[in-house]
């Protein structure tokens, strides 16, 4: 047992309480392609050549995600609390859970308190801040973020028992087998590594390396920082104004699946979301707006729900030359916006602005920050 009261006491009263900031994603072409049941349906044994190939060509066929760090997440305080005791209070659901350590039932709404217990934590109450007021449940991947911020700061707090792979496990099994959503890895390798990243997924981990069986990633970056404004200038996040109606999204993508028709509409992805990786890296914006378009297209065919609350955006963005991608699993909240014209992209953010809100955002290099650890 780790008790954490005195530690937290003393740093709350030099005014240093440790904390982590977990920032979200933008997805797009590739996304649901990091489900399990995704990763493990597409994945065939590759013929690997790392050495100076920089378009990865032999991962054309594999399940891949391309994540954008951007600068809206999660922060994430520890505080000392009962020294019996653990506690989770988010403070824009207003909500506080709380318990003995190794009383903690498997519900949903114990989650990220469960958490606690896994790293047999005591004495302390996280707080969890979005940095964004009134965007939760937008798209973002914002309990996700919330999972993986809060097994990164456990596992600081405990000393790091477990590496950055482990975590991303511990994070994607627990939201998902705890029904708080069906995820992958994508939101929480973005927090954990961040930037503008593709990442080849490996459901059993990589080929001839040393593993935990817990799966992982290949993981290339795209961008370099100082590029980011030339992709900046292309995007936009808009929220549709209108409550998501996704719960049943990601599992109608499922069932779609084990369907002729939907196997063969999601085995399409792969080759659309190579496309939109190697249109980030070659900055071919172009075939960046092809395929956040015919990704969105495929998306729609496999779940007509997907569009429900965004189409408004989409048909003012059809009419700037510009193309829209409802985020998260789709059906209101956050839309992502791209267009290769800059000018375009202007035209149409000032058309729709008063109309829908606009999230403001900023790519960053890194997925958190850790303070006073």
């Amino acid at each position: 047992m780790v008790q954490l009261y005195d530690y937290l006491t003393h740093a709350k009263e030099k005014q240093a309480i440790p904390s982590v900031t977990a920032y979200n994603r933008i997805d797009g072409p590739g996304s649901s392609l990091d489900l399990r049941d995704f990763q493990q349906t597409f994945w065939k044994l590759p013929n690997m050549t790392l050495m100076d190939d920089p378009s990865c060509k032999w991962s054309f066929e594999l399940p891949r995600t391309v994540g954008i760090t951007i600068d809206t997440g999660t922060k994430i305080e520890a505080f000392p609390y009962d020294p019996e005791m653990i506690c989770v209070k988010s403070t824009e659901y207003n909500k506080e859970v709380s318990g003995r350590l190794g009383e903690i039932i498997p519900i949903k709404d114990n989650w990220l308190l469960k958490i606690l217990e896994i790293f047999n934590l005591q004495g302390v109450k996280l707080v969890l801040t979005n940095l964004r007021e009134g965007i939760h449940s937008s798209g973002l991947g914002g309990s996700s973020t919330a999972t993986i911020g809060v097994c990164i700061l456990a596992n600081e707090l405990a000393d790091r028992p477990f590496n950055q792979l482990q975590l991303v496990s511990i994070a994607s099994r627990i939201e998902q087998d705890m029904g708080v959503s069906i995820t992958g890895t994508q939101e929480q390798s973005n927090v954990m590594f961040g930037g503008v990243t593709d990442y080849v997924w490996f459901p059993w981990g990589i080929p001839g390396q040393q593993n935990s069986g817990y799966g992982g990633s290949l993981r290339f970056e795209l961008m370099k920082e100082e590029n980011y404004p030339h992709l900046q200038d292309r995007i936009a996040i808009f929220h549709s104004g209108h409550p998501r109606d996704s719960s049943n999204v990601n599992t109608l993508w499922e069932e779609a699946l084990k369907t002729r028709k939907g196997y063969g509409l999601h085995s399409k992805k792969l080759a659309v979301a190579y496309k939109f990786r190697e249109g980030l890296r070659l900055e071919n914006w172009i075939q960046v707006q092809e395929s956040i378009e015919e990704y969105r297209s495929i998306r729609a065919d496999l779940c007509a729900d997907y569009m429900n609350g965004s189409t408004d955006i989409w048909h003012e963005a059809e009419d700037h030359n510009s193309v829209v991608f409802p985020l998260g699993a789709g059906g209101g909240g956050a839309v992502f916006i791209f267009s290769h014209d800059i000018d375009s992209l202007a035209d149409l953010k000032d058309d729709i602005r008063g109309n829908f809100t606009e999230i403001p955002s900023k790519i960053r290099s890194k997925g958190h920050e850790i303070l006073n650890l």
